[in-house]
């Protein structure tokens, strides 16, 4: 790494083990803090994760509202986070004049509209062994910074025989390379994929929520072009356990986040990009396979007359 990210990353680079529960709840004050889960097919997980995140809030109190965004499950996954406590909303009923989309980003940036936190925190519902850590780590350089605005995690991510870090595949074969051609200023963001962040309201109403699995580098990137380097942070959470997806669908992502990167590098948005893989048909034989890879950006929310609104009624 060069001087001036080296510089960052020691400066910014902090441990979960950091941010007691008695230094976060000193500086918490009148802070309200958002945790958001969001939500496709995870019934199997997400009433952990829903429960850990309750007891975190009834237990220290840093934690006001738990918000499961239901990303049209099919399964019970939105039964089974109200039975363990969070307050659940489908993406179509959430500023519905808007339209709904399919993917990650548009239930984060949805979230907005129906959370009250000063601070956000987004954990993923398919941690098999969520620990308070991951939120508490989060918050830590968000309550005690104020010009800290987004805070990544990182952490290991074991695969079966593979080791603590493989878990990773798409970061280092991908976004990393990716990051260091393009935006060397973020190469010293050790998870820049990592679903476990938190940022500030006033961040996120500022930055365009890209859609698919491309909305969290987009973030990254936007944030620093907006806010500068000093405005994000990183945490050390330890070790992140959660279901991981075959080399097909990794090509998939991948394949979204390079189009994300090259359009945010280049200024060029690519039309219609697509991505064709091959799988044996039934007899035996090779055949093509297209994806759609169109990821439409939601604005910042700010700009939304809905949630203009919605802020005029709360303020």
């Amino acid at each position: 790494m060069k001087l001036p990210v080296q510089t960052w990353f020691d400066r910014s680079t902090s441990r979960a083990r950091d941010w007691p529960i008695d230094r976060l709840r000193a500086h918490k004050q009148g802070t309200r803090v958002s945790v958001v889960l969001p939500a496709l097919d995870e019934e199997a997980t997400v009433g952990r994760v829903v429960a850990m995140v309750r007891r975190l809030a009834e237990q220290t109190g840093l934690v006001d509202e738990v918000v499961v965004m239901d990303s049209g499950s099919g399964d019970d996954t939105a039964a089974v986070a109200e039975a363990a406590g969070a307050v659940v909303h489908h993406r179509d009923d959430v500023l519905p004049e808007v339209g709904s989309r399919p993917g990650k980003g548009e239930v984060l940036w949805k979230s907005l509209a129906v959370t009250t936190g000063d601070v956000v925190v987004f954990v993923d519902a398919d941690l098999v062994d969520p620990q308070p850590q991951l939120v508490t780590g989060l918050l830590g350089p968000l309550l005690t910074d104020p010009a800290v605005e987004l805070v990544k995690g990182c952490y290991d991510r074991p695969l079966a025989g593979a080791g603590s870090t493989a878990g990773g595949r798409v970061t280092e074969l991908v976004a990393r390379p990716l990051l260091s051609l393009h935006f060397p200023e973020l190469t010293g963001v050790v998870q820049p994929l990592a679903g476990e962040y938190a940022g500030r309201r006033r961040l996120l109403e500022a930055v365009p929520f890209c859609g698919g699995y491309g909305v969290e580098i987009a973030m990254l990137i936007d944030t620093w072009r907006l806010r500068g380097l000093p405005a994000i942070a990183q945490v050390d959470l330890g070790r992140r356990q959660h279901s991981h997806q075959g080399t097909a669908a990794l090509g998939r992502m991948a394949a979204q986040i390079t189009n994300v990167v090259h359009e945010r590098a280049t200024g060029a948005r690519l039309e219609a990009p697509v991505l064709t893989q091959f799988q044996r048909d039934g007899y035996g034989r090779y055949a093509p396979v297209t994806h759609s890879l169109a990821l439409e950006e939601r604005p910042p929310m700010a700009s939304v007359e809905g949630y203009r609104r919605r802020e005029l009624k709360v303020s």
